[in-house]
């Protein structure tokens, strides 16, 4: 999956515009109007900041989650006085058309979760770039996902930080060789990176957001805090880069100023380093092979100082262990630990289950379902997605509280 040059005017669709990553990637197409125009926005809950950004940045669909949010978005943009046609859908189809519409060049795919699967699929059928936050398109279809780059000749530019510096530090064409003899991504090891498992127990859903370096959205802040996040990342590396499980590592990095590094056989080392800002490898992708500013400030080693690197304790964070285990499983084994990982976050989130039931339970939900082959259509990943769902569901209901 790699990258070739972008020339002229992008015409960008952002799915998932309201959250973290959305929001990052229309600051940087506002700093470069000559370059970029949206032509269409998706949003889920928070319909009067899409209002906003509707009325700033003027695209041409808009694709919500129900009629309602339909009727609450056009009651917002009459009271923000937007003026121009937009038009607005809330269906699976009107969701693939903001992906697919022939007028679009780059895909931003920022949906979290497996919700944001189907339209990063019809993208890479529609032969687009896609710029890739929503690592569960390849989590749970690796194998699906690739087939449709490949069919559709699609572009593809990781957006995750660790992901993209790895793809600036490996050989042109973004896929391990040429000497390349491991992969190591950095984790910062979250706000829990020194509590014991005793400690862990009691943690809320506010202290296992509340991220040192990073400001993200609540189901990837958890995930960070568990080390599930990392663990997900190894498997999405395995398929982005075509690298075996056996060249993948992490290295728990706790100021997140190195974002991965590239180990290559001659001993060599490359690493891309840079502030904690989700805008630089947007910027990086967005403007892919060129350069463009993402309105980071500049990175000061001096004023930084010191740089520390640690092996991380698996014993103390059991979802990255039990997902480096999924990883050398392979078959059905990633599908179902996302899905069932979605279902937990969710169950703490809400105050269901604390916060060291959350690798107890994924780790049931795969015990139970056991191995086998992975799904070799869209409609095979979903199938095995909503077992693992509910067999996770089931098990809150008996342990919740």
């Amino acid at each position: 999956m790699t990258a070739t040059t972008a020339g002229g005017l992008q015409w960008v669709t952002v799915l998932g515009a309201t959250g973290s990553i959305g929001r990052s990637t229309l600051e940087v197409i506002a700093l470069h109007p000559e370059r970029y125009r949206v032509f269409a926005l998706t949003g889920h809950r928070q319909i009067d900041l899409l209002a906003r950004q509707c009325a700033r940045f003027a695209p041409r669909q808009v694709v919500v989650a129900d009629s309602a949010a339909v009727a609450q978005l056009r009651t917002a943009l009459a009271a923000l006085g937007v003026t121009h046609p937009i038009e607005i859908g809330c269906d699976r189809q009107a969701l693939e058309r903001a992906a697919t519409d022939p007028q679009v060049d780059t895909v931003m795919a920022a949906i979290v979760g497996a919700a944001g699967l189907e339209p990063t699929l019809a993208a890479a059928r529609a032969g687009k770039r896609i710029l890739l936050a929503n690592k569960e398109a390849l989590v749970m279809a690796g194998e699906v996902f690739g087939a449709a780059c490949s069919d559709g000749k699609a572009e593809v530019l990781p957006i995750d930080s660790e992901h993209n510096a790895v793809f600036q530090c490996l050989p042109p064409g973004g896929r391990v060789g040429l000497g390349v003899r491991r992969i190591l991504l950095t984790a910062s090891g979250g706000p829990f990176l020194r509590l014991t498992r005793a400690q862990m127990s009691t943690v809320t859903p506010e202290q296992a957001c509340a991220h040192p370096n990073w400001s993200m959205g609540r189901k990837i802040s958890v995930d960070s805090a568990t080390m599930m996040n990392k663990g997900l990342e190894l498997i999405e590396a395995h398929y982005l880069f075509g690298v075996a499980a056996s060249s993948l590592e992490v290295l728990v990095h706790p100021q997140s100023i190195v974002h991965s590094l590239v180990e290559y056989d001659d001993g060599s080392m490359l690493a891309q380093l840079g502030n904690p800002d989700m805008r630089t490898p947007i910027a990086h992708a967005l403007a892919h092979p060129q350069r463009i500013a993402s309105g980071v400030e500049p990175l000061s080693l001096a004023k930084i100082s010191t740089l520390s690197f640690e092996d991380p304790d698996l014993e103390r964070f059991p979802c990255l262990r039990l997902a480096l285990e999924v990883l050398g499983a392979g078959g059905r084994a990633p599908c179902m630990l996302n899905a069932a990982n979605e279902i937990a976050v969710a169950a703490f989130l809400s105050g269901r289950i604390g916060f060291t039931a959350i690798d107890a339970l994924n780790a049931e939900v795969l015990a139970r379902i056991g191995q086998g082959a992975a799904g070799a259509s869209i409609g095979a990943v979903l199938e095995l997605d909503a077992e693992a769902r509910a067999l996770a569901e089931q098990l809150v209901m008996e342990r919740g509280h």
